[in-house]
């Protein structure tokens, strides 16, 4: 379905507020596509991805997005961070970017 002028300004406009609200720290990056969800640690002052994770040979749909914040938590202590900005990336805090957060602090990262 073909998302109208207005649909786009304010998708556009939220992803750019969550970006300013969190520029220049290590960032937990959400991408939610049709199939699956991703999320990646990336480092702002290196320019680096330090973990990533996804549910596209996993389950989908919130299970999907539960088990991807426990494996981006897992990585994450793998490379020794402990806090950072969530970054929803324009997308709303609800559904699997809520579920994948809070499984991603269940399991020990601070945002």
């Amino acid at each position: 379905m073909a998302q109208t002028k207005n649909e786009l300004r304010t998708a556009r406009a939220r992803k750019h507020h969550a970006k300013a609200k969190v520029g220049g720290k290590t960032r937990l990056i959400i991408y939610r596509s049709n199939k699956a969800i991703y999320a990646q640690i990336f480092d702002d002052a290196s320019g680096k991805v330090l973990a990533s994770a996804s549910n596209l040979k996993g389950k989908s749909g919130i299970e999907g997005a539960k088990e991807v914040g426990t494996a981006i938590a897992a990585a994450a202590k793998k490379a020794k961070v402990t806090e950072v900005a969530f970054d929803r990336n324009g997308f709303k805090y609800q559904g699997q970017v809520q579920v994948l957060a809070d499984s991603a602090r269940e399991a020990g990262l601070k945002f």
